[in-house]
């Protein structure tokens, strides 16, 4: 099939390395109308974009996000908030609660900041294929939600919201064109036809037997896949740290 947004999601790949070059205010502006037309619950669009200018502001995210070097680097920096503060503010304002007099005005619980985490995270692949489209890389970073005190005195959050992940975007370097793509799973291992398959140890040695795998340099003390992935990510400090900051975060909305 010959179709060029197939192509471009095919073929679309994260970028750490990025021109010394300007994003022009007409090009931000089109994505971010793109962006604004994504998929979203009610048409309630519970997120907020924060975009980031400030170098001092960028260095700071470089060590509050895991000590990533690029993220000063990248010319257009967006934080995607998951964000029910507004509509909580709107219900007060009109006085909604009165609507029923059995009820005071309800806080807003997990179940609405789930809702709030998927639209915002729609509304952010969204800008990533348009900014793909427009010939501009991006990256991904979920170290966002790492120290959530920190963050919400850097970007003034209220209460019902929640930084829930960052985009670094740019044109990519001529090495990061050329960068290969890193592999994926293949199909039957994650798609399934009417109920959820566990995988068996068979099934995993099946997902990990390409030369990609078998290839990569494994953390120090890792003798497997499984125990590279469970050093590299899983028992990292930087993944108790996410488990930390979103449980405080979590606090606002029980």
């Amino acid at each position: 099939m010959n179709n060029e947004i197939i192509s471009l999601l095919k073929n679309r790949k994260s970028t750490r390395a990025f021109l010394d070059k300007e994003i022009d205010f007409t090009i931000k502006e089109e994505i971010l109308n793109a962006t604004l037309r994504a998929p979203t619950a009610g048409n309630m669009m519970m997120y907020s974009i924060i975009e980031i200018d400030n170098i001092e502001t960028k260095n700071k995210l470089v060590k509050t996000c895991d000590n990533q070097p690029f993220i000063a680097k990248s010319p257009w920096v967006l934080v995607f908030v998951a964000d029910y503060q507004r509509w909580f503010n709107l219900f007060k304002y009109y006085n909604c609660d009165k609507i029923d007099t059995n009820k005071r005005l309800s806080l807003p619980k997990e179940s609405d900041f789930i809702m709030a985490i998927n639209d915002t995270m729609i509304a952010a692949q969204t800008t990533v294929i348009a900014a793909e489209a427009l010939g501009i890389g991006s990256c991904y970073i979920g170290d966002i939600i790492e120290n959530y005190e920190i963050h919400k005195e850097m970007f003034n959050l209220p209460k019902y919201t929640f930084p829930i992940t960052m985009l670094c975007l740019g044109y990519p370097t001529e090495g990061q064109k050329n960068r290969k793509m890193l592999p994926r799973y293949d199909k039957k291992h994650i798609v399934f036809n009417e109920k959820y398959k566990e995988h068996t140890l068979e099934d995993f040695e099946d997902m990990y037997s390409s030369d990609y795998y078998k290839n990569i340099n494994y953390m120090d003390g890792a003798t497997n896949f499984a125990e590279h992935m469970y050093i590299k990510k899983y028992a990292s400090s930087f993944s108790e740290e996410m488990r930390r900051s979103v449980k405080v975060a979590l606090k606002n909305w029980e």
